[in-house]
């Protein structure tokens, strides 16, 4: 059954000083999930260290506030335009002067959902999504914008996208067999499906979804409704209820700013995923 939370109802916990961890995800709420999902807050002028084992990988979304990775001695500026990939072995620090929200993914034991990862490891990766290619759908008005797949972090442990629902927009009943699937509802308000229940979710949500367990979404009319959502490991096969429908995606040639897109993403269907040339 899906399990529907809101961070804002999570309890803070203390994961350092001017840190807190509001944890959402792990393998004790659903047996399969092969990860942890967590929103860390951190107030301004505290640090937060990031360490990550040679055998994991990580991730995270800035979902608001300005914020710098400190590694290796370089600094990288990060705004909520960003998402980051930690590879395996990872040292870094998080520092903010006005404070920054985050949310964090952890990977454990990567290398049992992608047979490459021990011999071609992945590297550290910042994804400015803003500029990767905005993709529209061939049946309404639905855009699509990638930010973890293999070609940007070198990994199929991992995927993720993100979606943009106008009002009243609604994507066909589905479900995907072999990976964890959960979404984070970034701006907005609609309605999740999960079989014959629905889930009124707004900014701030998170839903997650059993391995086969059937859903759809659709756009409230108050604005956008625009979530992430990832899947772990990247291979997961989407079933549809009605084939026909499948959701196909078409290159618009710019990126969500209007301008030229860091990369060029062929057209291609949900159905048939070897089609997605360039993600």
């Amino acid at each position: 059954m899906a399990i529907h939370l809101s961070v804002h109802d999570v309890a803070p916990q203390s994961a350092a000083p001017g840190v807190q961890r509001r944890p959402l995800l792990d393998s004790s709420k659903a047996a399969d999930i092969r990860f942890r999902l967590e929103c860390l807050t951190i107030d301004a002028r505290a640090e937060l260290t990031l360490a990550v084992a040679g055998s994991d990988l990580a991730w995270f979304q800035v979902l608001n506030g300005e914020i710098a990775l400190e590694r290796t001695g370089e600094v990288q500026k990060l705004t909520d335009s960003h998402v980051v990939f930690l590879p395996p072995g990872f040292r870094g620090k998080l520092t903010t002067e006005a404070g920054a929200s985050i949310l964090y993914a952890l990977v454990p034991q990567a290398a049992s959902l992608d047979p490459q990862f021990a011999s071609q490891p992945p590297g550290y990766r910042v994804v400015d999504w803003r500029n990767e290619p905005l993709l529209e759908s061939k049946h309404d008005a639905r855009k699509r914008i990638y930010l973890a797949t293999p070609a940007l972090f070198g990994t199929q442990a991992i995927k993720g996208e993100m979606i943009i629902y106008p009002p009243g927009t609604e994507a066909p009943r589905h479900y995907h067999v072999g990976a964890a699937h959960f979404m984070v509802f970034l701006k907005g308000s609609g309605t999740a499906f999960a079989g014959e229940r629905s889930i009124a979710v707004r900014e701030g949500d998170v839903v997650y979804y059993d391995d086969r367990e059937i859903h759809a979404l659709r756009g409230g009319e108050g604005g956008d409704m625009i979530f992430s959502e990832f899947f772990v490991p990247a291979g997961a096969k989407t079933v549809w209820v009605e084939p026909e429908k499948a959701c196909t995606w078409l290159p618009t040639g710019k990126n969500i700013r209007g301008g030229k897109p860091s990369r060029e993403i062929a057209a291609h269907s949900m159905a048939q995923p070897e089609t997605a040339a360039g993600v």
